[in-house]
């Protein structure tokens, strides 16, 4: 099933085809393998148990895409009834329950590498049913077998004897083969009593296997395409510290602390996500900053030099007590920054969706203390109206767009909320008027609570392609950022593994993208929603059509869209996942060299 299927219990069957896939090089594309149990043969309440075995992926020309490094697999775990959390599972082989009557999806992911030579490549995952907690007599083991172990152990030798006056890098890489290759001979069925984590498992007689096993085949297409280190499109996402101090019960400041954000920064943007952490205070005024540590820390230059991030948030806070010292540690952060090749990365986020006068004439005043010490800086404001208590205009939506000239010059990246469009695409045309890009202006969107379905967005329960087309509806619109309000704000709890609950009044899934591990098993981990993986695709989708308008003008890019049915409006994009993989090889065949 495409990464854009949501795969319910109740999704029925259909025929197993060849997985067809293509990718760039650093991209990740992903699919999804459904189980559905025709028979129980497990104990009560169960259907039975599942092996499943991955291989790498192999080109003829003997480079891999290897097993754990590359390639993942995780389960997906069903969140308010709808299919969203993707569980890890061991590699190269784990196990899963299956349920009587149920269908069981499992996520694959191919990560690939930037170095990654282009060509054809070629792996399967194979599933097994197998009998838990039973002896396995290893003489059961047929002859295909036992030619797969001898093959692996011989791939292992040919991969590590003539590693003599190679290259370090080679020698590491063929060393992380030769592991790979060898964990799976020791997780082959022979040694299962030795390491099966649920008592050894029974691969019963050799014609049982075969007709027990669906294999899986894969086939990869890699192109010389390699998507930017730094994403061309900033996509800078909340995390609330609030949250991770409540519920890992970390006190703000403390090591531990620390270590707590640098993980949730560090894991984020693998997703092409620029994070920024937050918290609220009154009237939606918000405190963003992207790097914990102070400007003059060797951390500061660590995190804001990182290619993979696109834009950092700088903290602005006016001390309630002591102002002037406050200000003067602020001055000295931005002079210490300023002197940076990163400082053009910078911005500041101060105000959440200001709504009326008092909120507006606040803002410009904070920007304008910014602007004192940094003329260069930039402001980001969110917003989806003008002041409520002194009209720009006669009606909401001419107000609105008038928004830039009374805020001029505090705020520098306009970032307006999707909902306000509607359906009325051709609205973007007057917002675009009214900025000023030749004076440092730009123009980003956000969604949150709205726009609603059936417009792009990533609440829990869209389609998949409505969650993916967030990121095209960006590109057509031409924005040139974009911002999400928080990705882990559920409610308060105060111990890791606590059940997650969405906030009360909000869409299912607003402000959540991903879990804390603990909930699911025993890491530390976060565990990624489908929706995160889906913002992951839209933003790699980016990539690909910023290449085609590079070589082809941006009419044709729009036009592409058009043709491939994929997207044209808010209430017009394909519900299925054939145009995507149209849009895709249509620029692969317009731009592979």
């Amino acid at each position: 099933m495409p990464s854009t299927a949501n795969v319910g219990p109740q999704e029925m069957p259909r025929n197993l085809e060849l997985v067809n896939l293509l990718a760039a090089r650093n991209e990740r594309e992903s699919i999804q393998i459904a189980v559905r149990p025709k028979v129980s043969w497990g104990g009560p309440g169960n259907a039975g148990v599942v092996q499943v075995q991955c291989s790498d992926l192999c080109s003829t020309s003997g480079d891999r895409l290897v097993v754990g490094q590359s390639i993942k697999l995780r389960r997906v775990v069903p969140i308010l009834g709808v299919p969203d959390a993707l569980v890890p599972l061991d590699l190269p082989v784990s196990q899963i329950s299956l349920l009587p009557g149920e269908t069981t999806a499992v996520w694959v992911s191919i990560d690939v590498p930037s170095v990654q030579p282009p060509g054809q490549y070629d792996g399967e995952i194979i599933i097994t049913a197998t009998k838990a907690d039973a002896e396995i007599p290893s003489q059961c083991l047929g002859k295909s077998e036992k030619h797969q172990i001898y093959r692996d152990l011989r791939s292992c030798l040919e991969m590590v004897e003539p590693i003599d006056g190679k290259p370090v890098d080679e020698v590491v890489e063929r060393l992380k083969s030769a592991t790979t290759s060898l964990r799976r001979v020791l997780l082959s069925p022979l040694f299962s009593e030795f390491v099966s984590y649920n008592g050894p498992v029974d691969m019963m007689e050799e014609d049982a296997i075969s007709s027990l096993s669906v294999r899986v085949k894969i086939h990869m297409t890699v192109w010389d395409f390699i998507l930017p280190e730094t994403p061309s499109l900033p996509a800078v996402f909340g995390i609330s510290d609030t949250v991770i101090e409540d519920r890992f019960g970390v006190e703000h400041g403390s090591d531990e602390w620390y270590e707590a954000l640098d993980q949730h920064f560090k894991w984020l943007l693998q997703y092409r996500i620029s994070p920024y952490f937050c918290r609220w205070g009154d009237s939606m005024r918000v405190l963003t900053y992207t790097c914990p540590w102070p400007a003059d820390h060797p951390k500061s230059d660590e995190y804001f030099s990182n290619p993979r991030l696109a834009a950092y948030a700088l903290p602005y806070s006016r001390s309630v007590s002591g102002g002037d010292a406050a200000k003067d540690y602020m001055q000295k952060q931005i002079e210490i920054l300023r002197t940076k090749s990163h400082w053009k990365k910078a911005y500041f986020y101060l105000w959440d969706e200001p709504l009326n006068l008092e909120q507006y004439e606040s803002l410009r005043s904070i920007a304008s203390e910014i602007h004192a010490y940094a003329p260069d800086a930039r402001v980001l404001t969110t917003y989806y109206c003008g002041p409520s208590d002194a009209p720009l205009a006669p009606t909401a939506f001419e107000a609105f767009v008038k928004v830039p000239k009374f805020l001029r010059p505090h705020t520098q990246i306009y970032c307006t909320s999707e909902w306000v469009l509607g359906n009325r695409e051709d609205l973007v045309k007057d917002i675009i008027a009214e900025i000023q890009p030749e004076n440092g202006e730009e123009w980003w969107t956000y969604v949150c609570m709205g726009p609603s379905d059936p417009h792009p967005n990533w609440h829990l329960g869209m389609r998949g392609t409505q969650h993916r087309a967030v990121m095209w509806r960006v590109w057509k619109e031409g924005g040139t950022g974009f911002l999400y309000w928080g990705a882990n704000c559920y409610e308060k709890a105060n111990v890791p593994s606590a059940e997650i609950r969405f906030r009360r009044g909000l869409p299912p899934g607003d402000g959540v993208l991903f879990y804390p591990g603990k909930v699911f098993s025993s890491s530390n981990e976060p565990v990624a929603s489908v929706r995160l993986e889906r913002i992951l695709s839209g933003l790699q989708d980016i990539e690909y059509l910023r290449l085609y308008s590079s070589r082809y003008g941006r009419d044709e890019g729009l036009a592409l869209l058009e043709k491939t049915g994929l997207y044209q409006g808010p209430e017009r994009y394909t519900l299925e996942h054939m145009p995507i993989d149209a849009m895709r090889g249509e620029i692969f065949n317009a731009c592979r060299s």
